[in-house]
């Protein structure tokens, strides 16, 4: 379990020279072959799992086998209705996409708080949907502040940023046993 930083990409070389995963990770895990499982973009931060085998790769990232935890906060106020259409799906520049869940947890001045639970991840999923609705008062685009996946499966991020940590026994079995 890798807490990725914003910033940071999900590769094993760049050739622009910016900074990998595998920098922040000791050597052994780039030498002993550990791939990440699914990946987040370099704007998004959180729980990113990292594994030597490949079933483990096709299992944990097979649309709908395993739901996926976000905290998000985007600038605007999102109305209950639109929360609703999220689930439903929102047509965005790649097609129609949804999530399983999402929920209003705060706000502050402009920007809103949510939860959103994904069960298929597509390239920048959840900032697709959100910038495809309109902030009723402004009339703007929604946006994606900050992306943080804290939840896998039944596997929570309990690291600080840039930290990482084996998996218990229990969370792989758990894991291994968990599905959505």
């Amino acid at each position: 379990m890798l807490h990725k930083p914003k910033g940071v990409i999900v590769t094993l070389s760049d050739e622009r020279n910016r900074k990998t995963v595998y920098n922040i990770l000791p050597p052994f895990v780039l030498e002993d072959k550990w791939r990440p499982i699914g990946r987040l973009d370099r704007d998004s931060r959180g729980l990113l799992l990292f594994t030597q085998e490949g079933e483990w790769v096709n299992r944990l990232t097979l649309p709908g086998h395993y739901s996926k935890m976000y905290e998000i906060w985007i600038r605007g106020r999102i109305t209950k209705e639109q929360l609703h259409q999220t689930r439903e799906g929102v047509e965005t520049a790649v097609g129609i996409l949804k999530v399983k869940s999402s929920e209003i947890i705060g706000y502050a001045g402009p920007k809103t708080r949510l939860l959103v639970e994904l069960l298929e991840g597509k390239n920048r999923h959840i900032r697709r949907i959100f910038g495809a609705l309109q902030d009723p008062q402004y009339h703007t685009p929604l946006k994606v502040l900050d992306l943080k996946r804290t939840q896998i499966g039944t596997v929570k991020l309990d690291i600080p940023s840039s930290r990482w940590r084996f998996l218990t026994h229990r969370e792989e079995r758990e894991l291994i046993q968990c599905k959505k």
